[in-house]
Protein backbone atom coordinates (compact mmCIF):
# COMPACT_ATOMS: atom_id res chain seq x y z
CA UNK A 1 0.00 0.00 0.00
CA UNK A 2 1.47 3.39 -0.91
CA UNK A 3 2.46 5.95 1.70
CA UNK A 4 0.13 8.46 0.08
CA UNK A 5 -2.87 6.15 0.49
CA UNK A 6 -2.17 6.03 4.24
CA UNK A 7 -2.53 9.81 4.64
CA UNK A 8 -5.47 10.90 6.76
CA UNK A 9 -7.49 14.02 6.05
CA UNK A 10 -7.94 16.68 8.71
CA UNK A 11 -11.63 15.79 8.94
CA UNK A 12 -10.98 12.10 9.52
CA UNK A 13 -8.50 12.91 12.27
CA UNK A 14 -10.96 15.38 13.79
CA UNK A 15 -13.74 12.81 13.53
CA UNK A 16 -11.54 10.26 15.26
CA UNK A 17 -10.87 12.80 18.03
CA UNK A 18 -14.62 13.18 18.60
CA UNK A 19 -14.67 9.65 19.97
CA UNK A 20 -12.37 10.55 22.84
CA UNK A 21 -14.39 13.71 23.46
CA UNK A 22 -17.39 11.43 23.98
CA UNK A 23 -15.46 9.01 26.19
CA UNK A 24 -13.82 11.64 28.37
CA UNK A 25 -17.11 13.33 29.20
CA UNK A 26 -17.52 10.22 31.35
CA UNK A 27 -13.89 9.46 32.16
CA UNK A 28 -13.01 12.96 33.40
CA UNK A 29 -16.07 12.92 35.63
CA UNK A 30 -14.97 9.61 37.14
CA UNK A 31 -11.33 10.63 37.50
CA UNK A 32 -11.91 13.95 39.21
CA UNK A 33 -15.29 13.70 40.88
CA UNK A 34 -16.17 10.06 41.55
CA UNK A 35 -14.50 9.74 44.96
CA UNK A 36 -15.89 13.14 45.95
CA UNK A 37 -19.36 12.12 44.70
CA UNK A 38 -19.33 8.87 46.66
CA UNK A 39 -18.06 10.44 49.93
CA UNK A 40 -19.73 13.85 50.01
CA UNK A 41 -22.94 13.28 47.97
CA UNK A 42 -23.77 9.57 47.79
CA UNK A 43 -22.77 9.02 51.43
CA UNK A 44 -20.18 6.21 51.39
CA UNK A 45 -17.25 6.08 53.82
CA UNK A 46 -13.92 6.95 52.19
CA UNK A 47 -12.43 3.46 52.62
CA UNK A 48 -15.60 1.78 51.28
CA UNK A 49 -15.70 4.15 48.29
CA UNK A 50 -12.02 3.57 47.51
CA UNK A 51 -12.37 -0.21 47.78
CA UNK A 52 -15.56 -0.26 45.70
CA UNK A 53 -14.01 1.70 42.84
CA UNK A 54 -10.86 -0.43 43.01
CA UNK A 55 -12.74 -3.74 42.90
CA UNK A 56 -15.04 -2.52 40.13
CA UNK A 57 -12.23 -1.22 37.96
CA UNK A 58 -10.02 -4.25 38.54
CA UNK A 59 -12.90 -6.57 37.56
CA UNK A 60 -13.63 -4.45 34.52
CA UNK A 61 -9.95 -4.52 33.54
CA UNK A 62 -10.25 -8.25 32.90
CA UNK A 63 -13.32 -7.67 30.72
CA UNK A 64 -11.07 -5.57 28.50
CA UNK A 65 -9.02 -8.46 27.16
CA UNK A 66 -12.13 -10.42 26.22
CA UNK A 67 -13.67 -7.41 24.51
CA UNK A 68 -10.46 -6.79 22.58
CA UNK A 69 -10.25 -10.38 21.35
CA UNK A 70 -13.96 -10.28 20.44
CA UNK A 71 -13.43 -7.09 18.45
CA UNK A 72 -10.45 -8.67 16.63
CA UNK A 73 -12.79 -11.46 15.52
CA UNK A 74 -15.64 -9.15 14.50
CA UNK A 75 -16.21 -8.82 10.76
CA UNK A 76 -18.86 -6.48 9.37
CA UNK A 77 -19.19 -4.27 6.32
CA UNK A 78 -18.18 -1.37 8.62
CA UNK A 79 -15.02 -3.11 9.81
CA UNK A 80 -13.96 -4.71 13.08
CA UNK A 81 -14.01 -1.78 15.48
CA UNK A 82 -16.30 0.97 14.15
CA UNK A 83 -19.59 -0.91 14.71
CA UNK A 84 -19.11 -0.87 18.47
CA UNK A 85 -19.36 2.91 18.42
CA UNK A 86 -23.00 2.52 17.41
CA UNK A 87 -23.87 -0.67 19.30
CA UNK A 88 -22.67 0.47 22.72
CA UNK A 89 -23.31 4.24 22.81
CA UNK A 90 -26.83 4.10 24.28
CA UNK A 91 -26.17 1.38 26.90
CA UNK A 92 -23.14 3.37 28.08
CA UNK A 93 -25.17 6.58 28.35
CA UNK A 94 -27.93 4.85 30.33
CA UNK A 95 -25.66 3.14 32.85
CA UNK A 96 -23.66 6.37 33.35
CA UNK A 97 -26.80 8.13 34.57
CA UNK A 98 -27.60 5.21 36.87
CA UNK A 99 -24.09 5.26 38.35
CA UNK A 100 -24.47 8.94 39.27
CA UNK A 101 -27.93 8.52 40.78
CA UNK A 102 -28.41 8.38 44.56
CA UNK A 103 -31.23 6.03 45.66
CA UNK A 104 -32.94 6.30 49.05
CA UNK A 105 -31.53 3.01 50.32
CA UNK A 106 -29.92 1.84 53.54
CA UNK A 107 -26.11 2.17 53.79
CA UNK A 108 -25.74 -1.49 52.77
CA UNK A 109 -28.24 -1.10 49.95
CA UNK A 110 -26.40 1.97 48.69
CA UNK A 111 -23.09 0.11 48.66
CA UNK A 112 -24.62 -2.77 46.67
CA UNK A 113 -26.25 -0.30 44.27
CA UNK A 114 -22.91 1.48 43.79
CA UNK A 115 -21.15 -1.81 42.98
CA UNK A 116 -23.79 -2.98 40.49
CA UNK A 117 -24.25 0.30 38.61
CA UNK A 118 -20.58 1.23 38.48
CA UNK A 119 -19.52 -2.24 37.27
CA UNK A 120 -22.21 -2.10 34.55
CA UNK A 121 -21.12 1.39 33.55
CA UNK A 122 -17.46 0.40 33.33
CA UNK A 123 -18.29 -2.71 31.29
CA UNK A 124 -20.10 -0.69 28.63
CA UNK A 125 -17.36 1.94 28.75
CA UNK A 126 -14.85 -0.78 27.88
CA UNK A 127 -17.13 -2.24 25.22
CA UNK A 128 -17.06 1.03 23.29
CA UNK A 129 -13.70 2.52 24.27
CA UNK A 130 -11.53 -0.50 23.47
CA UNK A 131 -12.74 -0.80 19.85
CA UNK A 132 -12.50 2.99 19.54
CA UNK A 133 -8.90 3.04 20.76
CA UNK A 134 -8.01 -0.01 18.65
CA UNK A 135 -9.20 1.93 15.61
CA UNK A 136 -6.01 4.01 15.90
CA UNK A 137 -3.98 0.96 14.91
CA UNK A 138 -5.88 0.32 11.67
CA UNK A 139 -6.82 3.70 10.23
CA UNK A 140 -3.29 4.10 8.83
CA UNK A 141 -0.03 2.19 8.60
CA UNK A 142 2.05 5.37 8.72
CA UNK A 143 3.58 5.91 12.22
CA UNK A 144 3.58 9.71 11.81
CA UNK A 145 -0.04 9.69 10.69
CA UNK A 146 -0.96 7.58 13.73
CA UNK A 147 0.93 9.96 15.99
CA UNK A 148 -1.00 12.86 14.45
CA UNK A 149 -4.32 10.99 14.83
CA UNK A 150 -3.35 10.21 18.43
CA UNK A 151 -2.85 13.94 18.99
CA UNK A 152 -6.37 14.63 17.68
CA UNK A 153 -7.63 11.89 19.99
CA UNK A 154 -6.18 13.70 22.96
CA UNK A 155 -7.33 17.09 21.72
CA UNK A 156 -10.83 15.62 21.94
CA UNK A 157 -10.02 14.14 25.34
CA UNK A 158 -8.70 17.32 26.88
CA UNK A 159 -11.42 19.44 25.31
CA UNK A 160 -13.99 17.24 27.06
CA UNK A 161 -11.87 17.45 30.19
CA UNK A 162 -12.01 21.24 30.06
CA UNK A 163 -15.79 21.13 29.59
CA UNK A 164 -16.31 18.76 32.52
CA UNK A 165 -13.86 20.61 34.76
CA UNK A 166 -15.55 23.93 34.05
CA UNK A 167 -19.16 22.79 34.29
CA UNK A 168 -19.59 19.70 36.53
CA UNK A 169 -19.63 21.40 39.94
CA UNK A 170 -21.57 24.50 38.78
CA UNK A 171 -24.13 22.41 36.86
CA UNK A 172 -24.62 20.02 39.78
CA UNK A 173 -25.27 22.98 42.06
CA UNK A 174 -27.55 24.72 39.53
CA UNK A 175 -29.68 21.69 38.63
CA UNK A 176 -29.72 20.41 42.20
CA UNK A 177 -31.71 23.31 43.60
CA UNK A 178 -30.43 22.38 47.04
CA UNK A 179 -30.17 18.64 46.28
CA UNK A 180 -26.65 17.62 45.27
CA UNK A 181 -27.89 14.14 44.36
CA UNK A 182 -30.42 15.48 41.86
CA UNK A 183 -27.85 17.91 40.47
CA UNK A 184 -25.27 15.21 39.74
CA UNK A 185 -27.85 12.92 38.11
CA UNK A 186 -29.07 15.69 35.79
CA UNK A 187 -25.55 16.77 34.92
CA UNK A 188 -24.55 13.23 33.96
CA UNK A 189 -27.71 12.89 31.82
CA UNK A 190 -26.64 15.97 29.84
CA UNK A 191 -23.15 14.59 29.30
CA UNK A 192 -24.65 11.26 28.22
CA UNK A 193 -26.73 12.82 25.44
CA UNK A 194 -23.72 14.72 24.06
CA UNK A 195 -21.55 11.60 24.16
CA UNK A 196 -23.96 9.60 21.98
CA UNK A 197 -23.89 12.33 19.33
CA UNK A 198 -20.08 12.43 19.24
CA UNK A 199 -19.70 8.64 19.04
CA UNK A 200 -21.96 8.68 15.97
CA UNK A 201 -19.77 11.40 14.39
CA UNK A 202 -16.68 9.21 14.87
CA UNK A 203 -18.43 6.21 13.32
CA UNK A 204 -19.43 8.20 10.24
CA UNK A 205 -16.09 9.94 9.64
CA UNK A 206 -13.47 7.19 10.01
CA UNK A 207 -12.30 4.19 7.96
CA UNK A 208 -10.37 1.01 8.70
CA UNK A 209 -7.49 0.57 6.24
CA UNK A 210 -5.14 -2.01 7.74
CA UNK A 211 -5.87 -5.69 7.24
CA UNK A 212 -3.90 -8.46 8.98
CA UNK A 213 -1.46 -10.28 6.72
CA UNK A 214 -2.34 -13.70 8.12
CA UNK A 215 -5.56 -15.00 6.63
CA UNK A 216 -5.98 -17.98 8.93
CA UNK A 217 -7.93 -17.68 12.16
CA UNK A 218 -5.73 -17.60 15.23
CA UNK A 219 -6.59 -19.04 18.62
CA UNK A 220 -7.01 -16.95 21.74
CA UNK A 221 -4.14 -18.92 23.24
CA UNK A 222 -1.81 -17.91 20.40
CA UNK A 223 -2.90 -14.27 20.61
CA UNK A 224 -2.16 -14.16 24.34
CA UNK A 225 1.13 -15.98 23.82
CA UNK A 226 2.19 -13.46 21.17
CA UNK A 227 1.29 -10.60 23.50
CA UNK A 228 3.22 -12.03 26.45
CA UNK A 229 6.34 -12.32 24.26
CA UNK A 230 6.01 -8.77 22.94
CA UNK A 231 8.65 -7.19 25.20
CA UNK A 232 8.09 -3.57 24.10
CA UNK A 233 4.38 -3.98 24.84
CA UNK A 234 5.09 -5.48 28.29
CA UNK A 235 7.25 -2.47 29.15
CA UNK A 236 4.59 -0.02 27.96
CA UNK A 237 1.95 -1.95 29.92
CA UNK A 238 3.92 -1.44 33.15
CA UNK A 239 4.73 2.18 32.29
CA UNK A 240 1.04 2.93 31.65
CA UNK A 241 -0.04 1.50 35.02
CA UNK A 242 2.54 3.70 36.75
CA UNK A 243 1.62 6.76 34.67
CA UNK A 244 -2.05 6.35 35.56
CA UNK A 245 -1.12 5.98 39.24
CA UNK A 246 0.83 9.21 38.91
CA UNK A 247 -2.23 10.99 37.47
CA UNK A 248 -5.05 9.27 39.34
CA UNK A 249 -3.90 9.77 42.92
CA UNK A 250 -3.81 13.54 42.36
CA UNK A 251 -7.05 13.78 40.41
CA UNK A 252 -9.01 11.61 42.83
CA UNK A 253 -8.49 14.04 45.71
CA UNK A 254 -8.26 17.38 43.87
CA UNK A 255 -11.70 18.52 45.04
CA UNK A 256 -10.97 17.31 48.59
CA UNK A 257 -7.66 19.22 48.44
CA UNK A 258 -9.38 22.48 47.57
CA UNK A 259 -12.36 21.97 49.87
CA UNK A 260 -10.43 21.03 52.99
CA UNK A 261 -6.82 22.24 52.49
CA UNK A 262 -7.05 25.38 50.34
CA UNK A 263 -10.51 26.50 51.44
CA UNK A 264 -12.07 29.87 50.58
CA UNK A 265 -9.47 32.41 49.44
CA UNK A 266 -9.52 36.19 49.24
CA UNK A 267 -7.88 37.38 46.01
CA UNK A 268 -7.12 41.02 45.21
CA UNK A 269 -7.12 42.15 41.58
CA UNK A 270 -8.29 45.18 39.58
CA UNK A 271 -8.31 47.25 42.77
CA UNK A 272 -10.77 45.02 44.64
CA UNK A 273 -10.74 41.98 46.92
CA UNK A 274 -12.88 39.01 45.90
CA UNK A 275 -13.78 35.80 47.72
CA UNK A 276 -13.58 32.44 45.91
CA UNK A 277 -14.85 29.22 47.44
CA UNK A 278 -13.43 25.72 46.87
CA UNK A 279 -15.91 24.91 44.06
CA UNK A 280 -14.74 27.87 42.00
CA UNK A 281 -11.06 27.27 42.75
CA UNK A 282 -11.21 23.51 42.07
CA UNK A 283 -13.08 24.06 38.81
CA UNK A 284 -10.59 26.74 37.71
CA UNK A 285 -7.65 24.50 38.69
CA UNK A 286 -9.01 21.61 36.63
CA UNK A 287 -9.84 23.84 33.66
CA UNK A 288 -6.32 25.26 33.71
CA UNK A 289 -4.94 21.71 33.89
CA UNK A 290 -7.00 20.43 31.01
CA UNK A 291 -6.26 23.50 28.90
CA UNK A 292 -2.54 23.12 29.57
CA UNK A 293 -2.73 19.41 28.74
CA UNK A 294 -4.44 20.33 25.48
CA UNK A 295 -1.56 22.67 24.69
CA UNK A 296 0.84 19.82 25.43
CA UNK A 297 -1.04 17.56 23.02
CA UNK A 298 -0.88 20.17 20.27
CA UNK A 299 2.89 20.22 20.72
CA UNK A 300 3.24 16.41 20.53
CA UNK A 301 3.96 16.21 16.77
CA UNK A 302 6.64 18.91 17.19
CA UNK A 303 8.30 17.03 20.07
CA UNK A 304 7.96 13.71 18.25
CA UNK A 305 9.57 14.93 15.03
CA UNK A 306 12.52 16.48 16.81
CA UNK A 307 13.24 13.99 19.59
CA UNK A 308 11.48 10.81 18.50
CA UNK A 309 8.58 9.31 20.45
CA UNK A 310 10.60 7.61 23.17
CA UNK A 311 12.98 10.49 23.98
CA UNK A 312 10.12 12.99 23.89
CA UNK A 313 8.08 10.87 26.33
CA UNK A 314 11.07 10.57 28.70
CA UNK A 315 11.89 14.29 28.71
CA UNK A 316 8.28 15.42 29.15
CA UNK A 317 7.47 12.86 31.84
CA UNK A 318 10.55 13.91 33.82
CA UNK A 319 9.35 17.51 33.75
CA UNK A 320 5.89 16.50 34.98
CA UNK A 321 7.35 14.53 37.90
CA UNK A 322 9.51 17.43 39.11
CA UNK A 323 6.69 20.01 38.98
CA UNK A 324 4.27 17.62 40.68
CA UNK A 325 6.62 16.89 43.59
CA UNK A 326 7.06 20.65 44.11
CA UNK A 327 3.39 20.93 45.23
CA UNK A 328 4.45 19.63 48.65
CA UNK A 329 6.21 22.93 49.35
CA UNK A 330 3.08 25.05 48.81
CA UNK A 331 0.77 26.56 51.42
CA UNK A 332 -2.97 27.30 50.95
CA UNK A 333 -2.30 30.94 50.13
CA UNK A 334 0.23 30.19 47.37
CA UNK A 335 -2.37 30.29 44.62
CA UNK A 336 -0.05 31.76 41.98
CA UNK A 337 2.40 28.90 42.48
CA UNK A 338 -0.38 26.31 42.73
CA UNK A 339 -1.81 27.34 39.38
CA UNK A 340 1.59 27.97 37.81
CA UNK A 341 2.88 24.50 38.67
CA UNK A 342 -0.39 23.02 37.45
CA UNK A 343 0.21 24.62 34.05
CA UNK A 344 3.76 23.24 33.82
CA UNK A 345 2.75 19.78 35.09
CA UNK A 346 -0.08 19.45 32.60
CA UNK A 347 1.78 20.79 29.55
CA UNK A 348 4.51 18.21 30.10
CA UNK A 349 2.38 15.36 31.48
CA UNK A 350 -0.42 15.93 28.97
CA UNK A 351 2.00 15.24 26.13
CA UNK A 352 3.02 11.82 27.46
CA UNK A 353 -0.26 9.93 26.96
CA UNK A 354 -0.64 10.52 23.18
CA UNK A 355 3.00 9.55 22.72
CA UNK A 356 2.43 6.29 24.62
CA UNK A 357 -0.69 5.42 22.61
CA UNK A 358 1.17 5.99 19.36
CA UNK A 359 3.94 3.76 20.74
CA UNK A 360 1.34 1.03 21.41
CA UNK A 361 0.58 1.05 17.68
CA UNK A 362 4.31 0.47 17.17
CA UNK A 363 4.13 -2.60 19.42
CA UNK A 364 1.27 -3.97 17.29
CA UNK A 365 3.50 -3.56 14.21
CA UNK A 366 6.37 -5.18 16.10
CA UNK A 367 4.19 -8.19 16.99
CA UNK A 368 3.04 -8.60 13.37
CA UNK A 369 6.66 -8.30 12.20
CA UNK A 370 7.78 -11.00 14.65
CA UNK A 371 4.87 -13.45 14.28
CA UNK A 372 3.10 -12.66 11.00
CA UNK A 373 -0.12 -12.21 12.98
CA UNK A 374 -1.82 -8.96 13.99
CA UNK A 375 -4.15 -8.59 16.98
CA UNK A 376 -4.66 -4.84 17.25
CA UNK A 377 -7.75 -5.11 19.44
CA UNK A 378 -5.95 -7.33 21.92
CA UNK A 379 -2.92 -5.01 22.04
CA UNK A 380 -5.09 -2.01 22.83
CA UNK A 381 -7.59 -3.77 25.09
CA UNK A 382 -4.81 -5.23 27.21
CA UNK A 383 -3.25 -1.77 27.22
CA UNK A 384 -6.51 -0.20 28.39
CA UNK A 385 -6.51 -2.91 31.04
CA UNK A 386 -3.34 -1.28 32.36
CA UNK A 387 -5.26 2.01 32.56
CA UNK A 388 -8.03 0.37 34.52
CA UNK A 389 -5.60 -1.34 36.90
CA UNK A 390 -3.78 1.94 37.42
CA UNK A 391 -7.03 3.76 38.17
CA UNK A 392 -8.18 0.91 40.44
CA UNK A 393 -5.01 1.05 42.50
CA UNK A 394 -4.87 4.86 42.47
CA UNK A 395 -8.48 5.32 43.63
CA UNK A 396 -8.01 2.67 46.30
CA UNK A 397 -4.79 4.29 47.56
CA UNK A 398 -6.47 7.71 47.69
CA UNK A 399 -9.52 6.37 49.56
CA UNK A 400 -7.46 4.36 52.01
CA UNK A 401 -5.05 7.22 52.76
CA UNK A 402 -8.04 9.47 53.45
CA UNK A 403 -9.44 6.83 55.81
CA UNK A 404 -6.07 6.17 57.51
CA UNK A 405 -5.58 9.85 58.24
CA UNK A 406 -9.03 10.09 59.84
CA UNK A 407 -10.99 11.82 57.06
CA UNK A 408 -14.70 12.45 57.61
CA UNK A 409 -16.82 14.17 54.99
CA UNK A 410 -18.13 17.71 55.50
CA UNK A 411 -16.28 18.51 58.75
CA UNK A 412 -13.13 20.47 59.62
CA UNK A 413 -10.19 18.12 59.02
CA UNK A 414 -7.33 17.19 61.34
CA UNK A 415 -3.71 18.12 60.55
CA UNK A 416 -2.99 14.49 59.54
CA UNK A 417 -5.73 14.65 56.90
CA UNK A 418 -4.43 17.93 55.51
CA UNK A 419 -0.86 16.56 55.34
CA UNK A 420 -2.19 13.47 53.57
CA UNK A 421 -4.03 15.60 51.00
CA UNK A 422 -0.90 17.68 50.36
CA UNK A 423 1.21 14.53 49.97
CA UNK A 424 -1.26 12.96 47.53
CA UNK A 425 -1.00 16.07 45.37
CA UNK A 426 2.80 15.87 45.27
CA UNK A 427 5.36 13.35 46.55
CA UNK A 428 3.14 10.24 46.65
CA UNK A 429 2.31 10.28 42.90
CA UNK A 430 5.91 11.24 42.07
CA UNK A 431 7.15 7.82 43.28
CA UNK A 432 5.40 5.66 40.61
CA UNK A 433 6.29 8.34 38.08
CA UNK A 434 10.00 7.88 38.75
CA UNK A 435 9.72 4.08 38.43
CA UNK A 436 7.90 4.48 35.07
CA UNK A 437 10.65 6.76 33.85
CA UNK A 438 13.32 4.19 34.67
CA UNK A 439 11.44 1.47 32.77
CA UNK A 440 10.97 3.67 29.73
CA UNK A 441 14.61 4.77 29.59
CA UNK A 442 16.30 1.40 30.08
CA UNK A 443 13.87 -1.27 28.87
CA UNK A 444 11.80 0.11 25.96
CA UNK A 445 13.83 -0.54 22.78
CA UNK A 446 11.60 0.53 19.84
CA UNK A 447 13.13 3.74 18.56
CA UNK A 448 12.56 5.49 15.23
CA UNK A 449 15.25 3.67 13.19
CA UNK A 450 14.03 0.22 14.25
CA UNK A 451 10.39 1.16 13.55
CA UNK A 452 11.26 2.44 10.08
CA UNK A 453 12.89 -0.91 9.29
CA UNK A 454 9.92 -2.86 10.67
CA UNK A 455 7.46 -0.71 8.71
CA UNK A 456 9.32 -1.30 5.45
CA UNK A 457 9.39 -5.07 5.96
CA UNK A 458 5.69 -5.23 6.83
CA UNK A 459 4.83 -3.10 3.79
CA UNK A 460 6.78 -5.52 1.58
CA UNK A 461 4.89 -8.48 3.04
CA UNK A 462 1.56 -6.76 2.48
CA UNK A 463 2.43 -6.03 -1.11
CA UNK A 464 3.45 -9.65 -1.61
CA UNK A 465 0.19 -10.81 -0.05
CA UNK A 466 -1.78 -8.54 -2.39
CA UNK A 467 -3.54 -6.65 0.39
CA UNK A 468 -5.24 -3.46 -0.79
CA UNK A 469 -6.44 -0.41 1.03
CA UNK A 470 -9.87 -0.56 2.66
CA UNK A 471 -12.12 2.46 2.91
Amino acid sequence: MSTESQKLSFWEKAGYGCGDFASVLFWQTIMVYLLFFYTDVFGLAAAAAGTMTAVSRALDAFFDVGIGMTADRTNTRWGKFRPYLIWMALPLAFTAVLAFSTPDFSPTGKLVYAYVTFIAFMFFYSAINIPYTSLLGVISGEPNERTSASSFKFVGAYSAGILVSATALPLAEYFGGGSSAKGWQTTMAMYAVVSVIFFVITFLSTHERIQPIAKEKTSIKNDLKDLSKNKPWVVLFAVTILLILFVCIRLSITVHYFKYYIGTQQITFFGGTHSFDYEWLASAFNVVGQGSSLLGVVLVPWFSRRLGRKRAAVALFAGAIVTTAAFFLLSPGDLVWIFGLQILTCITGGSVSPLLWAMYADTADYSEWKTGRRATGLVYSASIMSNKLGWAIGAMVAGWILAMTGFQANVVQRLEVLTGLKSMMSIIPAVPGIVALVLLIFFYKLDEPSMNRIKEEIAARREAAGLAEVG
